[in-house]
């Protein structure tokens, strides 16, 4: 203890010294610094010096070899465990040039992934006193929590709107889609109550290429027939498009609706109503005005103005006993459209301020990043087209989008040609367009396609038919050089400003393969703004669904994979993926206030259709015409004889699309053999019933047939018993 003493009284007064250069005494206890940061008493000496150190503490480096706890210069305070020598400072109790000193670990940088910093780097901030002090702490009292809390209130409200719908109301909406889902095109739809329904649109659709001989599909109207024994039936019309309205006159033929719809969508109707011979039932039309609610049935309903690739584009908003539905229907967001008449946000709002309870969205375009462009920068690259065209122009389109027919028209006018329409649907449209006022082009502007030969080439713009290379189009009938008037130029330029429909993509090839044989410019997809979409894209998809911010989504119109893309784009918009349905056609789903759920599936299907006489073609026929494509026929005369049941002569056998001509002989040589074989074995009372024997002889011979090519024809037995 003496010995002790002495050694504390000297280093209280001398300088600050450097330690001996030796190791720490293993015997003392190596203890970490618990001394608050004012304590000044760090040289207290170990009181137990004979006291085993733990086999797992790695000595402190920054005792002195006494045992006490080193100090810097100019400094009462005890360092922190995590403060790292400052190598530019001559702090000789650092003891640097000792080659045993081991470093603090605590100051050691881990490796390890995931590693947590030393306990001690947040606390003290280096030692110095008051940095683990909170300062300028809020305080949250009464008034300011009860702010906090109607905030979120109002919060919830505004994210939540429909949050306001009754939920004690006791109406129960059904909704069955019967064309338009698993398919993009045939959009048709039934919304009913328990008293009423409407047909939301009536569209067509395009065959794909085994329906040989069918023009367009319509929509199964099977549930519209038992639809009419017991409820108020009606006709919704969203917009012009054929995929919406070109199942009208077929639906009439059946079953006559009183029809609500815009006057451009209407006139159309009855453009086809007229082709027909459905004239007498334009009696049944009711023009809307936006903004304007009509009382239909047990429904009150608005049309709502959207932007597409047709004017008169419209959403519709539908109370009903349940709840209030948003119906999108085709639709794209467009700040620029060529008419200058956006979309009507703020009805779109004003409904979803009030609380929707389900909304109906268009997922076409689902899987499209961003948003789809305006309809104005095609206009734009018209002026590139026709500053680079030489002589005659040529564009094609779809007939029913006039905005872009429209700014070619423009263009021309501009340029001085004069616009020559060509095919009786774009003629059509074009007409009737012009009586409504929405083509403004004076008369002069305009010549009859007889007049063409009168004019220079760099005076004509040629607008027509033809973009998805339908065979009796215009512009495929020029390619092929059959057009009655006029005949294709090397110095020409055909724009064709659309995109394939998927299923037509082989025609619009086959297309442009004919045009560029025929040596003239085409100007097709090197463009990037020859034609753009009139669908919106995901940022469009989620303006709507923010501005609605409905309790239920039902994605609608596309193939699944889209409205499955779209389901997903609404669940990143606050929409519970509970409260979200994907559906197909037939699927009849129930909606109320509580719940959404599918309750059954109603018959739906495809009607083929000729469009030669308008009329409707049988599955039957389709499937027959299927079969012989695929897998041929085999046609089989014979006359057997009652008597002794034996051929009489040779049987007749041709087959076409089985096996090749020359081994014709050989194939009707087997079937020869197979029905003398089958007779043999026949009991005499068979031969009195003609069908029986044409039963099993086809049956002989398909499974011959099968057995030998692994086809199915169609076989077509005639037999004669003398």
């Amino acid at each position: 203890m003496e010995n002790n003493n002495q050694n504390n009284e000297k280093s209280q007064n001398q300088e600050q010294r450097t330690p001996r250069d030796r190791k720490p005494n293993p015997h003392r206890q190596n203890r970490p610094n618990t001394q608050s940061e004012n304590t000044q008493d760090t040289n207290r000496p170990n009181p137990n010096p004979n006291r085993k150190p733990h086999p797992n503490r790695k000595p402190n480096p920054n005792r002195t070899p006494n045992g006490n706890v080193a100090t810097t210069e100019g400094q009462g305070n005890t360092p922190t465990s995590n403060r790292k020598p400052n190598p530019n400072r001559n702090n000789p109790s650092q003891n640097r040039d000792n080659p045993n000193r081991k470093p603090n670990p605590s100051n050691r940088p881990s490796n390890k992934p995931g590693a947590k910093p030393a306990g001690n780097q947040n606390r003290s901030g280096g030692g110095n006193k008051g940095r683990s002090k909170r300062k300028n702490v809020t305080t949250v009292n009464d008034t300011m929590r009860a702010s906090l809390e109607e905030n979120a209130r109002v919060k919830d409200a505004t994210m939540n709107p429909w949050k306001q719908i009754d939920m004690s109301a006791k109406g129960k909406i059904r909704f069955t889609p019967l064309g338009g889902l698993g398919e993009i095109g045939g959009n048709m739809a039934v919304l009913e109550t328990e008293t009423t329904a409407i047909i939301i649109d009536v569209g067509m659709s395009f065959p794909d290429e085994t329906m040989h001989g069918v023009d367009i599909l319509v929509p199964d109207f099977s549930y519209l027939h038992t639809l009419k024994e017991t409820k108020d039936v009606y006709v919704i019309i969203t917009h012009g498009h054929e995929d919406h309205i070109g199942a009208m006159p077929y639906l009439f033929k059946e079953l006559q609706f009183p029809i609500y719809g815009t006057p451009l969508a209407l006139a159309m109707i009855e453009n086809k109503f007229n082709e027909h011979g459905l004239s007498q039932y334009t009696n049944k039309f009711n023009f809307v005005t936006l903004r304007k609610q009509y009382q239909i049935g047990d429904m009150k309903i608005e049309w709502l103005h959207n932007t597409h690739s047709i004017i008169d584009a419209c959403s519709l908003a539908v109370e009903t006993p349940a709840g209030t539905i948003i119906h999108t229907a085709d639709f794209k967001v467009d700040h620029t459209p060529v008419d200058n008449y956006t979309m009507d946000f703020h009805r779109y709002a004003y409904y979803g301020a009030k609380g929707v309870l389900c909304l109906f969205s268009d997922s076409t375009n689902s899987h499209n990043p961003g948003y789809t462009k305006s309809e104005k920068v095609v206009g734009k690259t018209f002026d590139s087209l026709f500053d680079l065209a030489k002589g005659r122009v040529i564009m094609s389109t779809f007939s029913s989008n006039v905005h872009r027919i429209v700014q070619a028209m423009e263009r021309a006018v501009q340029h001085g040609r004069k616009v020559c329409v060509i095919g009786r649907s774009m003629e059509r449209n074009v007409e009737t367009n012009r009586a409504l006022g929405f083509v403004d082009i004076e008369d002069k502007h305009f010549i009859e396609v007889h007049e063409v030969p009168k004019y220079s080439d760099n005076e004509i713009l040629i607008v027509t038919t033809g973009s998805q290379g339908e065979t009796m189009a215009a512009l495929n009938r020029m390619a092929t050089d059959e057009h009655r008037h006029i005949k294709l130029k090397p110095s020409d330029t055909v724009i064709i400003s659309a995109s394939a429909i998927p299923g037509n993509e082989a025609s619009v090839s086959g297309l442009m393969n004919k045009l560029i044989k025929a040596g003239v410019t085409v100007r097709y997809k090197e463009f990037g703004d020859i034609h753009v979409s009139g669908h919106a894209s995901q940022e469009e998809q989620k303006l709507i669904l923010r501005l609605i911010q409905p309790k239920f989504f039902l994605p609608v119109h596309g193939e699944y994979n889209h409205i499955a893309k779209h389901a997903k784009t609404a669940v990143e918009c606050g929409v519970d993926e509970r409260n979200i349905l994907l559906m197909s056609d037939g699927d009849q789903v129930e909606i109320t206030t509580k719940y959404l759920k599918k309750v059954k599936t109603i018959k739906s299907g495809k009607t083929y259709i000729d469009n030669q006489n308008n009329m409707t073609i049988e599955n039957d026929v389709v499937l027959d015409r299927q079969k012989l494509a695929e897998d041929g026929i085999v046609n089989v005369v014979a006359q057997i004889s009652q008597s002794d049941q034996k051929v009489v002569g040779k049987p007749v056998v041709t087959s076409h699309g089985l096996v090749p001509d020359k081994d014709d002989k050989k194939f009707a040589k087997e079937i020869e053999v197979l029905l003398e074989t089958m007779l043999l074995n026949m009991k005499p009372e068979a031969l009195k019933n003609h069908k029986d024997i044409e039963n099993d002889i086809r049956s002989v011979v398909r499974k011959h047939v099968v057995r030998t090519t692994k086809r199915y024809p169609l076989i077509i037995p005639t037999i004669f018993i003398v």
